[in-house]
């Protein structure tokens, strides 16, 4: 004789795991999404202040961002970004000037994403700029 809590609970833990599953695999192209409209903003950063003025790369799983500032004639690092996929979220970890935070995704209807940080749901502007607000204005308040 079968209970019907367990049998409710083991198609609950199924789909649990077929979207969990699904957003795993959907982590590469996430990263890759983001790789692009972080790679926008800053196209517009470096139009507004100088194309040597920030930097964009995704290798490995991973996006690093440099931003620069001219001294004397020459581009001088003054931060950077590092964004890593974390499987075990699943999501991003961010990392900035020796403070981290993780940007969890999740899958919705019709296989779009949703990114959450903390309990706070993030659009795409709120999630670019969230990540790089505070390393390219950094003497602006919030």
């Amino acid at each position: 004789m079968g209970f019907q809590w367990l049998s409710m609970r083991i198609s609950e833990e199924k789909d649990r795991r077929e979207r969990q599953r699904a957003v795993l695999e959907r982590l590469p192209g996430a990263l890759d999404e983001l790789h692009a409209e972080l790679a926008a903003c800053l196209a517009d950063y470096a139009a507004a202040f100088g194309a040597g003025s920030a930097s964009i790369t995704l290798s490995d799983g991973k996006i690093t961002i440099d931003i620069r500032d001219r001294v004397d004639g020459e581009w001088v690092s003054r931060g950077a970004i590092e964004i890593s996929t974390v499987t075990r979220l699943p999501g991003f970890e961010v990392s900035q000037g020796g403070k981290r935070f993780e940007i969890v995704i999740g899958m919705l209807p019709g296989s779009k994403l949703f990114h959450k940080a903390g309990e706070e749901f993030l659009n795409p502007e709120d999630l670019t700029r969230r990540i790089l607000d505070r390393v390219l204005f950094p003497k602006l308040t919030a």
